[in-house]
């Protein structure tokens, strides 16, 4: 994302380009298909539409074995690893087929591989690192992570495992996200040089405003603590097994009197919370369990009891519902539960899969609200009698009798900062705080770029790209 705002800055044509995705944070692009979150964000940064040629193999985890396979933004089924491993290399030509487009509609295509270049266990068919990499035949930046540790030996041994032909490829190396005074690591540079004569395109500081923008995937939730700053507003988020779409509570966690608190398994969520959100998720039924199994199904009830508010989120909505259902076994294993019955709702996951783009405006303030849907199933009940939204001229979500349990599908909606302002006030009364979201992204992008600007030699970088072509 940094990369493509650089050099969108500089006046170039920039897609962002990944050939295989695993994650369940998705956006919905302008024709109606699917595509990782993370190519939505970098499409943003380069200032270019979103298709799904930016990511035509999107792998949506539904169980520890087993993810929906997205190609070209639709749903194609379903496939377990070991599977996958033995069809992966017949997605080749769709992948190529993207990145062709892409490069004859743009200046330069910034590619992003998915886990390690040297997956030699997994090299046979690949289509995300150097496999594509060979077939397009295009130049390589192998990025070393010193935060994680072990960087020198993770770029040398990367480069020994690398067969003669696809070292041709490596133009060089980055280390990124490095902390402390850079003098200090000359001595791996040389280190690095001297075994495997690999050029160095740069050493990144640590940049600490990249929290500002959305995550990748449920990785990060690793990395965020149960208890944040104490803030007037307390938001619990119970981290369910397979978390979609969690960047929806990023705007929340935005403003400076509101604590976003992602609670983990094995821990109760806390009694003192002003508002409960549920997620998205891409195994609602199996997540559903989760909750129940967790005890976080009681803490909600005695939430509600205390006159708590709770909010759910496409998933998170159908569990609040009385019943849910999966005839066909659309997300895992066929079946059906009782829903939390904290709305009038039951679900049915059947038919065809909702990925559309929506604006409208929230019935009970008037605020204008923005972003996508993007699930399977539909619900039913008396409590869309109450819808929550207005969007494009129908109706979505439901809300309880006493305006305190609230759901819908749309992702996005607390982006929207009028909106978000007049939610929270419900909770308490507040002052307007004049976080502005989107632009804070914006904000946050431009200062990626300026500091990759200092830091990296973009120059080398755009014209080892230019020599490739």
């Amino acid at each position: 994302a940094g990369l493509a705002r650089a050099y969108a800055n500089r006046g170039l044509g920039v897609r962002p380009f990944k050939p295989q995705n695993m994650s369940n944070n998705a956006a919905v692009t302008a024709d109606g298909g699917e595509i990782g979150r993370a190519q939505a964000l970098q499409a943003r940064a380069a200032r270019c539409a979103l298709t799904t040629d930016l990511n035509p193999v999107l792998l949506k985890p539904q169980t520890e074995i087993g993810a929906q396979l997205v190609v070209h933004g639709r749903v194609r089924g379903n496939a377990d690893a070991r599977a996958y491993q033995r069809m992966k290399g017949e997605l080749l030509p769709e992948v190529l087929t993207s990145y062709r487009r892409l490069r004859e509609s743009s200046d330069l295509v910034l590619v992003e591989g998915a886990g390690s270049a040297a997956e030699v266990n997994l090299r046979a068919g690949d289509i995300a690192n150097m496999g594509f990499a060979e077939a397009a035949q295009m130049p390589v930046v192998l990025i070393g992570d010193i935060d994680r540790g072990g960087v020198i030996a993770s770029l040398v041994g990367t480069w020994a495992l690398l067969p003669e032909a696809e070292r041709r490829l490596v133009a060089g190396y980055t280390v990124n996200k490095f902390r402390g005074d850079v003098r200090l690591f000359d001595g791996g540079l040389q280190v690095i040089r001297e075994r495997t004569g690999m050029r160095c395109f740069g050493v990144v500081p640590f940049y600490a405003e990249a929290h500002k923008l959305p995550a990748e995937d449920a990785l990060a939730l690793e990395h965020r603590g149960a208890e944040g700053a104490s803030r007037p507003i307390k938001v619990a988020v119970p981290v369910l097994s397979r978390i979609a779409n969690f960047d929806d509570l990023d705007p929340l966690a935005a403003e400076p009197d509101v604590e976003v608190v992602f609670v983990p398994r094995g821990q109760a969520l806390p009694g003192d919370a002003d508002l409960v959100v549920l997620p998205g998720s891409k195994a609602t039924l199996a997540d559903l369990a989760v909750l129940r199994a967790q005890a976080w199904d009681q803490d909600m009830l005695a939430h509600r009891r205390r006159g708590g508010w709770i909010v759910g989120l496409c998933g998170g909505y159908q569990m609040l519902g009385r019943s849910l259902a999966d005839p066909h076994g659309t997300e895992g294993a066929a079946g059906s539960a009782d829903g939390l019955g904290l709305l009038e709702l039951d679900t049915e996951l059947a038919g065809d899969k909702t990925l559309v783009q929506a604006r409208g405006s929230c019935r009970l303030s008037g605020e204008s609200v923005a972003g996508y849907e993007m699930h399977i199933g539909r619900s039913s009940g008396p409590a869309l009698d109450r819808p929550w939204l207005e969007l494009d001229g129908r109706s979505d979500g439901a809300v309880s009798a006493d305006g305190r349990v609230l759901g819908c599908y749309l992702h996005g909606l607390f982006a929207a900062d009028g909106f978000r302002h007049a939610f929270l006030s419900r909770l308490r009364a507040r002052a307007v705080s004049g976080v502005a979201y989107e632009r804070e992204v914006e904000t946050a992008l431009d200062g990626l770029a300026a500091h990759l600007e200092a830091h990296l030699d973009l120059d080398a970088l755009l014209e080892a790209a230019t020599d490739a072509v």
